[in-house]
């Protein structure tokens, strides 16, 4: 009798084991499924500096970093185009951030780099900033809407939000909106006539 009652207790552990297994399982399953539909999504940022401020480009628009080298002018410009460069054969419209966020200029040092970045298909773009940070990588779910603090759009227009990252506020910019802000695009039927 002692045989069968210990076999039959077996038997109930056994089920009750299963039945947990079966239910961490399905917990886990539960789990799965939300961390499935909660999936945070990085993206990766360049990091440079202007006037001390941190902002931040796609970096899948950033070609290279170039040290400061001599810009020749172009006469009739816009205000915040410095000239244009050569980089290996190709001729690279150049701009100062400073002047296009409104700042003032300082003198160009060690630290100040040409960002050479890629408008589109046929455009490549050099940005004149103080220093170059690091790329980092942000959660998308993070990045908050820019607040519309100051009266002045001409800076406010370019940001796509902002997002801190190790306790510092990092302004992103939509680089494709402040470049045409500067470099209109015209469409091709205007070159036929």
């Amino acid at each position: 009798m002692g045989l069968e009652a210990a076999a039959e207790q077996l038997k109930v552990l056994q089920g009750t084991n299963q039945n947990k297994a079966k239910g961490k399982s399905q917990k886990e399953s539960d789990a799965g499924r939300r961390s499935e539909k909660e999936e945070i999504v990085y993206h990766q940022w360049a990091t440079f500096r202007v006037k001390q401020e941190l902002f931040g480009i796609d970096v899948m628009q950033v070609k290279e970093v170039l040290r400061f080298v001599e810009i020749t002018p172009v006469p009739g410009a816009d205000a915040s185009v410095l000239g244009i460069i050569n980089v290996r054969g190709n001729v690279v419209t150049v701009i100062d951030t400073r002047r296009l966020f409104k700042l003032p200029e300082v003198d160009y040092n060690d630290d100040t780099r040409i960002i050479v970045v890629e408008l589109n298909d046929k455009e490549v773009i050099g940005l004149v900033v103080d220093s170059v940070d690091e790329v980092i990588n942000l959660p998308q779910n993070r990045v908050d809407r820019a607040p519309s603090l100051n009266s002045d759009e001409s800076t406010k227009r370019f940001v796509q939000g902002v997002c801190y990252h190790n306790n510092i506020l990092i302004i992103l910019l939509d680089l494709t909106k402040m470049l045409l802000s500067i470099t209109p695009s015209v469409p091709d039927d205007d070159f036929a006539h």
